[in-house]
C-alpha cells in the first residue's frame, strides 16, 4: 500500500556526486525561500558567470539558488540580465541541450544500491519558491538522491524562466542523477498563450527573442518517459498508442510521410517500448490529427489522460492523446511487468470538470487501482495556478513521491503548501480571459510545427 505523510521542514545537506562532501548550509537554511522580507542586497556576487573551466559545482548552484530566490522578490522582470546574463543563458542552455538530446525517448533509471531513493516530481508550472522548498524537503539532487521530473517546468507561473534554468543546472551537475521529461506546456504553443514566451520576452528585452528559441529547442530534446526501476513508467500525460498498422491510404496532395489511419481497420492499441524508442521528437508541438500523421506518439505521452470508462479512445475534450480506462492500466502494467504508472498533467482546474475522477486537493491521485497495480496522477504546483481570476482559490496542496529500495515500486507520497506570501508581481498572460484548463485548448488553431 502506498504511502502517506505531510512533509516536515526538516532540511538535509546534501551530498555531492562528485568530491564534495555538503553543500553549505546557506542553501539548506536560507529563510527567504519562505516567504520572509527580502533583503536589500543581494546574497553574492552578481551577476553569474559561468566556470571557466565549463564544471558546474554545489556552489554554483548554490548562488545561483540562492540569487534567483533574492531576484525574484527584490528586481523587476527587465533586471534579469544584471544577475543572469544572455551569455550565460547561452551556455547553460546549450550544454544542457547537448545532454538531453542524447539520452532516449524513454530514459532508464537503474543505476541504484540500498541506500539509494527516487524522487518523482510533477507540474511545477513557473512556481520558484514552491520548487525551492520542494528540493530542500526531499533532499538535493546526490548521488543517492535521483530526481524525475515530469514535465510542465513554465507558463502560467511568473518564474517559469529561473526555475527551468536552475533544473537544467541541476541536470548538467548530476546528468545521470536528475531527468527532466517533457511536458505539454514545453510547447510553441503552449508558451505563447500561458505566458513563458512573454515572459522570457521581458526578462531579456532585446535579447529576448533569442532566447526564447534557444528555450523551445532545448524543450526539443527533453526525454517523453522514463522507467524506474523497472517497474515504474512515468510520463506527463500517459499512455500511448500502437502505430504499427500499416496506413490504410495516403492522403491525396500530402507528403509521402503523411499517412491517413482508418480507425474502423486500425483499432486503438496501447503502444510497445519498441514504438516508444523509435518515436521522433524534434518537432515542438505533438501532432493533433490522427488521420494526417504518424508521429502520435510524442502527443499521446504528453496530453493524454486516465478514465474511469473503460478502453482507448480519442481525447476528443483535449483534440489530442488519448482517454484510457482501468483496464488498459492493467494491461500496460501486465504487459511489462510493471506495478507503476506515474503521470501529471492535471491540476485542480482541470480535475474541477472531471467528476468521475478524484480532485487535485492533495497533489496526486489514485486513478486506477488495478490487479497489477496503479495509476497515479502526480502534481506539485500548490496553489494554483499562481494567477486566479475567480475569488475563491483552489489552494490545492502539492505532492511529490519518494521511492525506495528494493524495488522502487511503492509510492511514499508528501504533500506540501505554497511557500506564503509569494513575491508581488505581474502575470505574463491575460489570465483572467484565459481558458481555465488545457481540456479547452483549441487545438485546430495549430499550425504544423517546421
Amino acid at each position: 500500500m502506498p504511502n502517506k505523510k505531510e512533509s516536515d521542514t526538516t532540511v538535509s545537506s546534501l551530498p555531492s556526486d562528485e568530491s564534495n562532501p555538503t553543500i553549505s548550509s546557506t542553501i539548506a537554511s536560507t529563510e527567504y525561500s519562505k516567504g520572509n522580507k527580502p533583503l536589500s542586497s543581494a546574497p553574492v556576487q552578481i551577476p553569474i558567470s559561468y566556470p571557466e573551466d565549463g564544471m558546474l559545482t554545489v556552489e554554483w548552484i548554490q548562488d545561483l539558488t540562492l540569487t534567483f530566490d533574492w531576484s525574484s522578490r527584490n528586481l523587476p522582470p527587465s533586471e534579469f540580465p544584471s544577475v543572469f546574463p544572455v551569455e550565460v543563458f547561452d551556455t547553460l542552455v546549450l550544454t544542457a541541450s547537448k545532454i538531453l538530446h542524447k539520452e532516449p525517448n524513454c530514459v532508464v533509471i537503474d543505476d541504484f544500491d540500498q541506500d539509494s531513493r527516487v524522487v518523482v516530481v510533477g507540474d511545477v508550472h513557473g512556481q520558484l519558491h514552491d520548487v525551492l522548498f520542494l528540493l530542500r524537503d526531499a533532499g538535493f539532487p546526490s548521488k543517492n538522491c535521483f530526481f524525475v521530473f515530469n514535465g510542465d517546468y513554465v507558463d502560467r507561473g511568473a518564474w517559469g524562466l529561473e526555475t527551468f534554468l536552475l533544473l537544467l543546472a541541476w541536470k548538467v551537475f548530476l546528468p545521470h542523477r536528475v531527468y527532466l521529461l517533457r511536458g505539454n506546456h514545453e510547447s510553441k504553443y503552449c508558451t505563447s498563450v500561458y505566458g513563458f514566451e512573454k515572459e522570457v520576452m521581458a526578462k531579456y528585452g532585446d535579447k529576448g527573442k533569442h532566447a526564447y528559441r534557444k528555450c523551445l529547442g532545448c524543450f526539443e530534446g527533453l526525454p517523453l518517459a522514463s522507467l524506474i526501476g523497472k517497474h515504474v513508467f512515468t510520463a506527463h500525460g500517459g499512455l500511448f498508442r500502437s502505430v504499427s498498422h500499416a496506413p490504410s491510404k495516403k492522403p491525396k496532395g500530402k507528403k509521402k510521410n503523411k499517412v491517413v489511419f482508418n480507425p474502423e481497420t486500425n483499432p486503438l492499441s496501447l503502444g510497445s517500448f519498441h514504438e516508444l524508442a523509435k518515436a521522433r521528437r524534434s518537432v515542438l508541438d505533438p501532432p493533433w490529427n490522427p488521420q494526417l500523421s504518424s508521429n502520435l506518439i510524442p502527443g499521446d505521452l504528453l496530453w493524454s489522460d486516465p478514465s474511469m470508462k473503460l478502453g482507448l479512445s480519442e481525447n476528443t475534450e483535449r483534440g489530442i492523446g488519448l482517454l484510457w480506462g482501468p483496464d488498459s492500466t492493467e494491461e500496460f502494467l501486465k504487459k511489462f511487468s510493471l506495478k507503476l504508472i506515474i503521470r501529471s498533467h492535471e491540476g485542480p482546474d482541470a480535475r474541477q470538470k472531471r467528476p468521475d475522477l478524484a480532485g487535485m486537493d492533495n497533489g496526486y491521485t489514485i486513478d486506477h487501482d488495478v490487479e497489477s497495480g496503479m495509476c497515479i496522477t502526480l502534481f506539485s504546483a500548490p496553489d494554483y495556478p499562481q494567477f486566479q481570476a475567480t475569488e475563491e482559490r483552489f489552494r490545492n496542496k502539492g505532492a511529490y513521491i519518494v521511492l525506495k529500495p528494493p524495488k522502487f515500486d511503492i509510492p511514499d507520497f508528501n504533500v506540501f503548501e505554497a511557500v506564503t506570501p509569494r513575491p508581488d508581481v505581474n502575470p505574463f498572460y491575460d489570465f483572467k480571459n484565459a481558458i481555465d484548463s488545457d481540456e479547452e485548448l483549441e487545438m485546430a488553431s495549430m499550425g504544423p510545427s517546421t
